[in-house]
């Protein structure tokens, strides 16, 4: 809902109040029961994950410490998003206001920048494991560790908050409309009438440092993990350590492959169906997948569920 200004430079700018997101084109009640299914299993699985490393001695090392921040960054990313696009199905005309729409792309931007660089680091903690077992306990101390998880935090922050500043900055001609169910990047650079150059190039700048970067540690990591098990002798040790580690690449390759499409995809292709349904899969259904691929693939996690589950049944 807009509201005039005086026109500034010629320009028939407006004083934006509120967005109307088109993304809600048709399928509210479907929408909502399958949005609200997802953020269920978001908050189930990942509070689960969080349950069992904090109440689980065994799950007390590096690895876990990683997953329990991912699990609490997934439920941050369902949570920046869903509740208000369960808001909105319910409602004839979908809309966000101004604040909360920067607001939202705060949190969303700096979940974003966070998990690429916490993934970065779950895979050096893993080839720390496996390629230098002997200095694993000393380069992965509690102390490191903890900087490790802050330092991935704040760096996703401060990146959020480049990208936020910079488009608060945007100025939008006539109505203000996101073809998009929730506020990101893309959809307000798009919507936008004023020059979107220092967005753009903060956003390809991002995708290059806080993307493309960490992606590269990862890969490096896994090159050199992947070199290291193929010299074990024993065919049991190899299966151990790729078990270890295939859960993590899976999370991997989801997240980065769904995040590239999402903030990467060439201009000439944009389509407002195939942007929803990327940016749906990326910040809303990889969050439930995480605690699912990281259960079903380790046994560690299992056994800790299982001994909560007897633990629970015997003190019923």
């Amino acid at each position: 809902r807009p509201t005039q200004l005086a026109p500034m430079a010629g320009e028939n700018q407006t004083h934006v109040t509120e967005f109307m997101l088109l993304g809600f084109s048709h399928g509210q009640p479907f929408l909502f029961v399958l949005f609200l299914a997802i953020y269920l299993a978001t908050l189930l699985g990942n509070s689960a994950i969080l349950a069992l490393v904090s109440l689980d001695p065994h799950l007390h090392s590096p690895m876990y410490f990683f997953l329990s921040h991912l699990s609490c960054l997934d439920i941050c990313y369902s949570s920046v998003t869903v509740p208000k696009i369960l808001a909105n199905a319910l409602r004839p005309q979908a809309t966000i206001s101004y604040r909360g729409c920067l607001a939202q792309m705060f949190f969303l931007m700096g979940c974003a920048g966070t998990e690429c660089a916490l993934l970065a680091v779950m895979a050096y903690d893993r080839y720390a494991a496996i390629c230098q077992p002997l200095r694993y306990s000393r380069a992965m101390s509690r102390g490191v560790c903890v900087v490790a998880a802050a330092s991935c935090w704040l760096w996703g922050m401060l990146d959020s908050a480049v990208h936020t500043l910079l488009a608060s900055r945007l100025s939008f001609c006539g109505a203000a409309r996101l073809q998009h169910i929730f506020c990101d990047v893309p959809p307000l650079l798009r919507a936008a009438c004023s020059n979107t150059r220092p967005s753009e190039v903060a956003l390809h700048a991002a995708s290059v440092f806080v993307g493309l970067s960490p992606f590269l540690l990862v890969v490096i990591s896994y090159l050199c993990i992947l070199a290291t098990v193929l010299g074990m002798p024993m065919a049991t040790s190899r299966r151990k350590a790729f078990s270890t580690c295939s859960a993590h690449l899976l999370v991997v390759t989801l997240y980065f492959v769904t995040s590239n499409l999402n903030y990467n995809r060439p201009s000439s292709g944009y389509s407002p169906a195939a942007d929803t349904l990327v940016s749906a899969l990326y910040c809303i259904v990889t969050p439930m997948l995480n605690p699912l691929i990281y259960s079903l693939r380790n046994q560690e996690v299992w056994e800790a569920l299982r001994k909560a589950v007897r633990g629970r049944g015997m003190a019923g």
